[in-house]
């Protein structure tokens, strides 16, 4: 029997959208791979990068996987993407706002770290992040 070490665990997010084929449209615009054999008319399988995908799923198919419903804000978590530098992150931001995602906070630069989030198309909230390698020691 073998054991996954914590560094080999895949990250698979779902969130639930109202139009999987525009939240599709959104995140390839901004430069991310849709995994075609996780999608459907029904979701949209994101890869962010090759441990870690975002699984959007039109609302009513979210909650079958549970059985509940809950609110359609997408509030209930912040999710951060890292970016290699602060241009990066201004890059990806203004992007997602052009593309119709909505601005929620301004951005923030804290020396080492510069920061900017963002709601994508159903309200879920995403910020980007560059942090200075120098600064983690």
């Amino acid at each position: 029997m073998t054991t996954t070490q914590a560094t080999d665990r895949m990250l698979f997010v779902n969130l639930p959208v109202s139009d999987p084929t525009a939240t599709r449209r959104f995140w390839e615009a901004l430069g991310f791979t849709v995994n075609e054999a996780f999608s459907d008319e029904r979701a949209t399988s994101v890869q962010l990068n090759a441990l870690t995908s975002v699984m959007f799923l039109e609302h009513a198919y979210f909650h079958s996987f549970h059985g509940t419903t809950a609110p359609e804000s997408g509030t209930g978590a912040l999710y951060c993407l890292s970016a290699g530098s602060a241009d990066d992150v201004r890059d990806l931001v203004e992007r997602a706002l052009a593309l119709g995602g909505s601005p929620a906070a301004e951005p923030q630069d804290d020396g080492p770290m510069f920061g900017w989030s963002f709601r994508d198309l159903d309200g879920h909230l995403w910020e980007v992040m560059w942090m200075d390698p120098a600064a983690l020691g």
